[in-house]
């Protein structure tokens, strides 16, 4: 059994020649799953329910490119009668009793959850090394880290384990792991895809989006996921569209930017010499390329903590063992239920997080980080607005190092902040950014670019990162991943 190596368009025409079926498809998948199960990418497994959708499945047309395709959906986002975790000890008895609205158009397409996949702890962190279930491995580096919040779906994907795989964007957490472990990850426009049913961690920031071997099947994955849900307030009106449709397009003519922050001495000298190739190549098959510099970004980080706290302070207090979750036992009084659940449920890096956000909202604190962290980062997103007046796109690479080993120390409180700092800015911005494999280093760990688009661009986005996938070719499979 190996469909899965296939491409989505091997796997349609094979389910609508007839020539496989989608329980196929499920069985392998937890095959390959079993035989990476070291990788730690999961929480939960769908299997009981997955082999009996596939079996139903049997007896339909194949109606969309999607139709019986396997896919895994990372932890924070619910699933009806599906354990919801979080990678939390405060919700890892938590079976929710509806669907996100992503989960409801997964379903109508008729692909197939096979689990729930492993993350930081309510996607504070960025190593997934915060899960309450222990940290995922990254299938090049068992070593390593898969990076985070998504490291289980970016894992799973680079592993071959599923061709498809939802991760959240909320400061870079689809971008960064996907970096990390090579493979292509969406943050799409903020409210391009429904946050209904995505457990908050920070209301203004938070995004769906896809993760996925390639760039074709990133896109065809976005279709499915986006629309206007009026279950969400934030959702936008954009009527949609196919993500797919300038893919193969000559890039000849297209204006990019490169801000010169991105390109500082903060970036491993490897990383910019591989996207320094790639520029090179795109200059000769005719795009324009301009180094720019964009204020605040070198704030960004600064933003993204005290906006990100905040809101996480605010969210994270519906936890209290009353309504759902873990629960303290025999608690002396209603604060020592509030005391006893949230000391004893939320993990250490949770609970820093907590307490600086409610101090950030306290009082007039509120005016004096919070309320002026929104008014920068507005002006923040003016300066990308400005400069996408003139480019179509915004290039870089995506992290400043490599994945590095799940053994490093985890007591430096901005660590995870910096490995995230080229990619918090658009997040800040609200606008769609791709993370696209282009190389790998000496030790053969991957290298990711990063490409940023106007808000609802995707298009134009996937157009560049499609030319680049194929001009160059890379073998994406990792060696430590058991793909029998």
């Amino acid at each position: 059994m190996m469909y899965l190596d296939k491409s989505i368009k091997e796997i349609n025409k094979l389910l609508i020649d007839k020539k496989i079926k989608p329980i196929d498809l499920v069985e392998e998948a937890f095959t390959r799953i079993e035989n990476n199960k070291e990788l730690n990418a999961y929480i939960t497994l769908n299997k009981e329910e997955a082999l009996k959708q596939a079996k139903e499945l049997e007896s339909l047309e194949v109606d969309n490119p999607l139709f019986g395709i396997p896919i895994a959906i990372k932890d924070n986002i619910i699933t009806k009668n599906l354990l919801t975790t979080c990678a939390s000890h405060i919700l890892d008895n938590f079976i929710p009793i509806y669907d996100a609205t992503v989960i409801e158009k997964i379903k109508k397409k008729r692909m197939i959850i096979i689990g729930k996949t492993n993350m930081d702890e309510f996607g504070m962190g960025s190593s997934s090394r915060t899960s309450y279930f222990k940290a995922p491995k990254n299938p090049w580096n068992k070593e390593k880290i898969t990076g985070g919040s998504s490291g289980g779906s970016a894992a799973t994907i680079a592993a071959n384990c599923v061709p498809l795989a939802l991760g959240t964007d909320t400061g870079g957490s689809i971008r960064q792991p996907s970096s990390y472990c090579g493979i292509v990850g969406m943050k799409p426009t903020y409210g391009r895809v429904s946050r209904y049913g995505l457990v908050a961690f920070a209301s203004s920031l938070d995004q769906i989006g896809p993760m996925t071997k390639h760039v074709y099947e990133n896109a065809l994955l976005l279709n499915a996921i986006v629309g206007k849900d009026e279950k969400d307030l934030t959702s936008t009106t954009k009527e949609d569209e196919d993500f797919t449709r300038l893919i193969g397009e000559d890039i000849k003519g297209m204006k990019i930017a490169i801000p010169n922050y991105f390109m500082s001495d903060i970036v491993e000298e490897n990383i910019k010499e591989k996207i320094k190739e790639v520029v090179e190549l795109l200059k000769e098959k005719g795009a324009i390329i301009d180094y720019i510099d964009i204020k605040y970004i070198e704030n960004a980080v600064t933003l993204y903590q005290i906006i990100a706290m905040g809101e996480a302070s605010s969210n994270l207090a519906r936890f209290d063992g009353i309504r759902y979750g873990y629960s303290k036992e025999n608690p002396k009084d209603i604060m020592d239920l509030y005391y006893g659940t949230r000391q004893e449920g939320f993990g250490e890096e949770v609970k820093r997080r907590i307490m600086i956000g409610s101090y950030l909202l306290s009082g007039e604190n509120a005016t004096k980080y919070y309320n002026k962290a929104l008014s920068i980062r507005d002006d923040m997103k003016k300066e990308f607005t400005m400069f996408f007046e003139k480019y179509d796109l915004i290039i870089g690479p995506t992290t400043t190092t490599t994945a590095y080993n799940l053994t490093d120390p985890m007591d430096d409180p901005l660590k995870s902040f910096m490995d995230d700092i080229l990619v918090i800015p658009v997040n800040m911005a609200g606008l769609p950014g791709l993370n696209i494999p282009v190389g790998f280093t000496s030790d053969s760990m991957p290298i990711g670019m990063q490409i940023i688009g106007n808000a609802f661009e995707e298009a134009q986005i996937y157009k560049l990162a499609s030319f680049i996938e194929n001009k160059l070719n890379l073998d994406l499979n990792p060696g430590g991943a058991k793909n029998a």
